[in-house]
């Protein structure tokens, strides 16, 4: 194989394993890897990309913020990105970090630097007009998150009404759960008998998620605010300082541990300090936010596609601790890839209980040599899934035997394989039941299908009863036998009937969503609302040639030949059949397709209830971003046009009247949408 080709797939396989931890990070707040071990593959992909250009893709990781926002709340574009954080995992990149503001400032050193503590929760936006509460979003994808306004509003910290306020200002900040009220939960939880919380960070992701806003007052979240998106209205600022006193004016939550500093030794101590502090306050923090304080200099180091130039976030090293391995187990998942895991003793590391961890595949257990009854060094960073580093020697009794890689699949008997060149072992029989499973549970995911009601249990019991077999089959369940099977009182239907309701709104989910459910390899959220836009519907991407595929800007060759051959193979053909024959939705609405760049540069606000031509506002907003334009949420001196349907609240009116925008209404839209200007 040639470098030019073994720098492509392993940018393709890079791309892949991030897009897959960044959704089980952001999106299932269930992290997969470490913190180190995720930043180790994006430094790999950056590096590849820095050596080859031309192997940049428009969706590559690199780019990215966060991840797709989920569908079970609205979708709310930030008018001002969300964006992500460098990081320096030691003192020597940090002050890499530092020798780069130095030349960005034209060779300046004596600049301020202001330190604050790196939070361990949820970023959120939260937007007032005319000093009230009027929406709150996640970060998503660092340009559409999602809203979660009424789960925000059951948050005492953070104020419904704000006096003496610039026309609009966005706060942004982290939501957390306090470490006393997150032991509090897991002692009610341990006394109902019910699994315990992984950790805070995962607990407050989860809780803003609810949609159920009560479930999110029970569980006591807290806020911190440490930033301003977009401000209308508001004092002229200069520093970080100045940002800090508005947040605190306005009755905002501000962290009390934030420092400034011109000397940079001083930045380094106070990383130091809190590197030794780290578990002392109640609440998570892995790290220190370092930011350029003069917001002048902000402005003329700008931003890359995904993070500031102007900030870095100094990573705390995981923490480490030993325990006995008892023994070492295989997983299979819906590929077939068996991954094997570690069972453990119990150690309390990085903020929680650990009792099991990964060990990757077959190579990497033979690598570190570890075996069951083996002391090993586990190490965990906070809230992520905990790795084991190796055995203490030492330790080890004279009877230990090394491990071996079982033979055949745990689940259903068939020999495994191992292709040359590839580290991973599969199981290769598709009526695998572990492989059934755990695509159906992907399937009905959130990031997915978004199928409430379909947990391990379930789908389990489903499979092992013969009622489903693939995906397809969910669509074709009905009430009497989910009664059979799932509820012993047979009076009780509401579980079933929650279920098959659930199932029924999962009919109408976007193709994009129907694509990342069926687990296509190496193709992420962002690819899958691509070839869903261009092409339209299943059907025609099914019939799709490789070329045809490939040929479309931002789709690299992996993933291409990845969808290619997943439409070529006869299970998979039959799985769609079953889709389309029980009613699901395989195409993408109007507003969805990719259509003539009109808007570009245009920025349209939709405000009201639209009843005509289109369903929904976000429908509407979606059509304006398709043909390139923006849709914020508020008017601003560069909005092209106010579009005005029922119900309106008066003051975008009133700001758009102000600033001589036109104010149209939705037959008018149709005209911009099609022309790109008013007629």
């Amino acid at each position: 194989m040639s470098e030019d080709d073994s720098d492509s797939d392993r940018a393709a396989e890079l791309s892949a394993q991030i897009r897959a931890h960044n959704e089980a990070y952001h999106s299932r707040d269930n992290p997969s890897v470490s913190d180190a071990e995720f930043d180790a593959l994006l430094r790999e992909l950056i590096a590849i990309e820095t050596r080859r250009p031309d192997l940049v893709v428009e969706d590559s990781p690199t780019r990215a913020v966060g991840a797709q926002p989920s569908q079970m709340f609205a979708p709310v574009e930030h008018d001002v990105p969300m964006m992500s954080l460098e990081n320096a995992m030691d003192f020597e990149e940090l002050e890499a970090w530092h020798e780069r503001m130095v030349k960005g400032l034209d060779g300046l050193r004596e600049f301020r630097v202001v330190c604050e503590l790196k939070f361990d929760g949820l970023a959120v936006s939260i937007r007032y007009e005319n000093g009230k509460l009027v929406q709150a979003a996640t970060r998503g994808n660092g340009r559409v998150g999602e809203d979660v306004t009424h789960n925000v509003l059951t948050i005492d910290q953070i104020p419904h009404r704000i006096g003496n306020a610039p026309d609009l200002v966005e706060v942004r900040g982290e939501v957390y759960l306090p470490v006393s009220r997150f032991e509090e939960l897991n002692r009610e939880q341990i006394k109902k008998g019910e699994a315990p919380y992984v950790n805070p960070r995962n607990t407050a992701a989860g809780s803003i998620r609810q949609k159920d806003p009560s479930v999110t007052k029970d569980r006591k979240l807290s806020f911190w605010s440490y930033q301003l998106g977009q401000v209308i209205g508001g004092p002229e600022m200069t520093s970080s300082n100045d940002t800090f006193q508005l947040l605190q004016s306005l009755g905002l939550p501000v962290n009390p541990e934030v420092r400034e500093y011109s000397d940079f030794d001083d930045v380094k101590a106070f990383c130091e300090l809190w590197m030794s502090k780290r578990h002392d306050p109640d609440y998570e923090i892995d790290g220190v936010v370092v930011k350029l304080a003069d917001l002048s200099h902000r402005d003329l180091l700008g931003s890359t596609s995904r993070a500031p130039r102007w900030a870095i976030a100094f990573k705390f090293p995981p923490e480490e601790k030993t325990t006995r391995l008892l023994d070492i187990d295989v997983s299979v998942g819906r590929t077939g890839r068996v991954t094997p895991f570690a069972i453990l003793e119990p150690v309390f590391v990085g903020g929680s209980t650990v009792s099991m961890a990964t060990l990757h595949n077959e190579d990497q257990v033979a690598a570190k040599d570890v075996r069951p009854g083996d002391v090993v060094v586990v190490r965990k960073a906070g809230d992520v899934i905990p790795e084991v580093v190796g055995p203490v020697t030492s330790e080890r009794t004279r009877d230990s035997e090394a491990w071996r890689f079982p033979l055949y699949c745990p689940a259903c008997g068939s020999r495994l394989e191992r292709v040359a060149g590839d580290a991973n072992t599969y199981c290769v029989n598709r009526a695998c039941s572990a492989r059934v499973e755990t695509g159906i549970s992907h399937f009905t995911s959130r990031n997915a299908m978004d199928i409430e009601g379909l947990g391990e249990r379930t789908v389990g019991a489903l499979v092992s009863s013969g009622l489903v077999s693939d995906v397809g089959d969910l669509f074709a369940l009905n009430k009497n036998a989910l009664l059979d099977l799932l509820v012993s009182d047979s009076s009780n239907e509401t579980l079933v009937n929650n279920l098959l309701n659930s199932i029924d709104q999962a009919r109408l989910r976007p193709l994009p969503n129907v694509l990342i459910g069926l687990g296509i390899e190496h193709l992420g959220p962002s690819a899958a609302e691509l070839i869903a836009r261009k092409f339209g519907n299943l059907e025609r991407i099914a019939n799709a040639g490789l070329d045809e595929i490939e040929s479309l800007d931002g789709i690299g060759p992996v993933i291409a030949k990845s969808v290619a051959d997943f439409f070529s193979d006869s299970h998979n053909k039959l799985v769609i059949e079953k889709l389309q024959l029980n009613g699901v939705r395989l195409d993408v609405l109007e507003g969805e397709v990719d259509a003539p760049q009109v808007l570009e540069g245009k920025s349209v606000v939709v405000t009201g209830s639209l009843e005509g031509w289109f369903v929904t506002r976000d429908e509407a907003k979606k059509a304006i971003i398709s043909r390139g334009g923006k849709s914020p949420s508020a008017v601003s001196r560069s909005t092209y046009a106010l579009v005005l349907g029922a119900d309106a609240g008066q003051s975008k009116v009133d700001r758009a009247e102000s600033l001589g925008i036109p104010i149209v209404g939705e037959a008018q839209l149709r005209t911009l949408l099609e022309r790109g200007e008013l007629s």
